[in-house]
């Protein structure tokens, strides 16, 4: 049996080799057609990312809809532990959304509003002990009155620091006077006088928390939910330095297209079952 002539070239002189047996040159192709052909990669696994409102947490009982019991925060930072759900923060999102991507996997952005002083005494312990950061919104106005923090307190949060230099505790603006910003509108003569409001509201409050703790405040909350995608304030937001706004619009992040002046969150309230953050999340 003679063989096949199996054709190569080297130097510019042709040449040939008689393969003696039919079946190696059928192996010999099949290897190279796999060597030459391109595997698909599987489609990357994205997941979503939620922005958890908290209010004033309390011991016991809640009195309003806006109190979330000591022991029901510490059943939400169970179930997210349980359930894999990676805590990051508002400059992790930037960076996510900032590249026009999601995270593999689902994560968490824990948030607090107002100022009561139960941050201090019942939530951050909480929060240290199951390991996880989150961000607080200043009611600057308030701060030092009543039931809320002070600002010698606000000092000791933002500048605690992690092994790793790492500081689990965040300060953002609720504006300084937490006034309806769309609500308030009509009350004023002209756009010029409208502006001056919204920046007054947005910018002394983040000068004011500046002062007292490390880093640039560029994360906004609205009052009451007031304003969500409205363009003047979105604009005022922009000019006065932030980044970023939460809003009360329900709902979970889950395109890197979306507005990041138009975050939506979920309230959770004294009556919120943990598992509704899964159902958010899709698990």
């Amino acid at each position: 049996m003679k063989g096949f002539p199996f054709y190569g070239r080297r130097k510019n002189n042709y040449y040939f080799l008689r393969v003696k047996h039919p079946i190696i040159l059928i192996v010999i192709t099949a290897l190279l057609a796999g060597a030459c052909s391109k595997q698909e990669d599987p489609p990357a696994t994205e997941g979503k990312i939620i922005i958890l409102m908290y209010h004033r947490i309390v011991k016991g009982d809640t009195d309003n809809l806006y109190e979330r019991s000591e022991e029901d925060l510490e059943s939400d930072l169970k179930y997210l532990k349980l359930n894999n759900i990676r805590i990051i923060d508002f400059h992790e999102l930037n960076d996510y959304l900032s590249a026009g991507k999601m995270p593999p996997d689902n994560c968490a952005i824990i948030t607090f509003d107002d100022g009561d002083y139960s941050w201090y005494s019942l939530a951050r312990p909480l929060l240290l002990q199951y390991n996880m950061k989150a961000t607080f919104f200043l009611w600057v106005h308030m701060i030092g009155t009543n039931s809320f923090l002070t600002w010698t307190e606000i000092e000791y949060m933002g500048n605690y620091t992690l092994d790793g230099g790492i500081r689990p505790f965040v300060f953002g603006s609720h504006t300084y006077s937490h006034p309806f910003l769309l609500g308030r509108k009509s009350s004023f003569a002209t756009e010029e006088e409208y502006n001056s409001f919204l920046n007054y509201e947005m910018a002394v409050s983040k000068n004011i928390i500046e002062e007292h703790v490390p880093g640039r405040v560029d994360v906004l909350a609205l009052p009451y939910g007031d304003g969500y995608g409205d363009q003047t304030i979105m604009t005022a937001a922009g000019r006065n330095g932030y980044r970023l706004i939460r809003t009360s619009k329900y709902g979970v992040i889950d395109n890197a297209g979306i507005n990041m002046l138009m975050l939506p969150s979920l309230p959770i309230l004294n009556d919120t079952p943990s598992d509704l953050i899964g159902v958010y999340l899709g698990l």
